[in-house]
């Protein structure tokens, strides 16, 4: 099919969806939240620029490094709508991200340098675990369900 003077090449939904590898139901949830965007032929046909590939392994980059779906897309609202995301847009937006992402790092460090103080104890009110109740106000009570032996008093 010949295209229009000046009017550039597009892709079918199908297309994109092959190219970038994610499925086509996927990708009607990225323009279903302004992450992409598309426009319809005469027979109601999504077509897509070229650029919205790079968009799309933006945000499969950006999700596979754990940045929250509304992260994604106030960081693609900074960029030119339809425009692919450059090497810059990346650079200046991971660096924005990258003290997120230390942080949940340490996070996950110490959660699993913790984790074997706790397993399988199922008293979250145990005066060492600082996986499930890390201030753990309830345990200078006694170990066990302390609100739920505070309601039985109550009622007795």
């Amino acid at each position: 099919m010949k295209l229009p003077e000046g009017m550039a090449p597009t892709l079918s939904v199908g297309d994109v969806a092959q190219r970038s590898g994610v499925a086509v139901s996927t990708l009607h949830f990225y323009e279903s939240k302004g992450l992409i965007a598309s426009e319809r032929t005469e027979s109601n046909h999504r077509r897509y620029a070229r650029a919205v590939l790079r968009r799309v392994a933006f945000i499969r980059v950006a999700q596979r490094v754990g940045i929250p779906l509304a992260d994604i897309a106030r960081a693609l609202e900074g960029l030119p709508a339809g425009a692919a995301p450059s090497r810059t847009d990346w650079t200046r937006l991971s660096a924005h991200w990258r003290a997120e992402l230390d942080e949940r790092m340490a996070q996950l460090k110490m959660l699993r340098d913790q984790l074997d103080d706790c397993i399988g104890c199922g008293c979250l009110s145990i005066d060492r675990c600082r996986l499930r109740n890390p201030h753990d106000a309830l345990g200078e009570r006694g170990a066990g369900p302390q609100r739920l032996l505070v309601a039985r008093c109550a009622k007795g």
